[in-house]
């Protein structure tokens, strides 16, 4: 008699618990489509082998739209606690280099190859060298420097005892023309030789700041460090604001997640999801058994 009212609640329970796990196993399996005699076997391949692209597409979509929109992205990107982190980031960098005894040019080594830094000094050089060379040669910087010792030299002799003596007087009235002879020499020398002398003096000074301490570099410049931590934080925020469309649409989310998982090996994609939904799927599994056990009941009641 007990025997007659649990097997219908066992057996249902076991077919329910049964289906339910054949159910989650096809969505998987098989892998490819089954024939027999030419004859293609209804659900083969299983739903997510069947319509892997459709779902890549519909999954690379909805990340796309509602995951990893502009407005999402922004509101994260630009969050307070975002942005206080970058500032964190910034002291600890600053803070770091401040008691950092490697040099400028072995500190840049750990981001750029050797090469890479010889041809940045060279390159920096040779842009500045020319910078100056240029602003140098330019006729009115001889008149600057011509007047400015002229000027000095009248100031210092009417000061002196030759002054005195009315020196400063005749110098005065020849001022105009040695200053113009003056400019002529001075800005001849530096045609001639203000590119030697510009490049020799910024490889020099290029040389002591490769060589210098980052301790030493970052000594003494706390203020210029807040200023950069402002900008650094002020083109993060105008890179966001202005260019994140710009940025989306070239990284192009949809497509790479949709490519992604079409790239994806079924067992690959299978051992993911059940990663992640193990629990979720053996709960499905077990609902169905208890759902089989209650049907068995009433079925049994219903009978007796």
């Amino acid at each position: 008699m007990i025997l007659e009212y649990l097997s219908g609640p066992v057996v249902g329970a076991v077919i329910g618990y049964i289906t339910n796990d054949i159910a989650i196993r096809m969505l998987f399996r098989p892998r490819q489509p089954k024939y027999i005699f030419g004859w293609h076997v209804p659900f083969t391949p299983g739903i997510i082998p069947k319509e892997k692209n459709r779902i890549a597409g519909a999954i690379g979509d909805s990340i796309s739209e509602n995951l990893m929109n502009r407005e999402v992205l922004e509101r994260t990107l630009l969050s307070d606690e975002m942005i206080a982190k970058i500032r964190q980031a910034v002291d600890d960098f600053a803070t770091t280099q401040m008691s950092n005894d490697e040099t400028v040019e072995q500190f840049a080594r750990h981001y750029l190859t050797e090469s890479e830094v010889a041809a940045l000094r060279e390159n920096a050089t040779e842009e500045v060298s020319k910078l100056i060379t240029l602003k140098l040669q330019d006729g009115a910087v001889g008149a600057r420097i011509a007047h400015a010792a002229t000027e000095h030299v009248v100031e210092k002799t009417h000061h002196s005892i030759a002054g005195h003596l009315g020196a400063d007087k005749l110098l005065g009235a020849l001022s105009t023309p040695i200053e113009k002879l003056l400019a002529k020499h001075i800005n001849e020398v530096l045609q001639s030789h203000s590119g030697e002398m510009v490049s020799r003096m910024i490889d020099d000074e290029g040389t002591k700041l490769l060589h210098m301490p980052m301790r030493q570099l970052m000594a003494g410049h706390e203020e210029q460090v807040e200023q950069a931590k402002d900008s650094i934080i002020s083109v993060y925020r105008t890179v966001i604001t202005e260019r994140l469309p710009r940025i989306l649409e070239a990284i192009d989310i949809s497509g790479i997640v949709e490519r992604r998982i079409c790239e994806m090996d079924m067992e690959e994609a299978e051992g993911i999801i059940m990663q992640v939904m193990h629990k979720e799927l053996r709960a499905i599994v077990w609902l169905g058994a208890l759902l089989g056990c209650i049907m068995g009941t009433v079925m049994t009641f219903v009978n007796a």
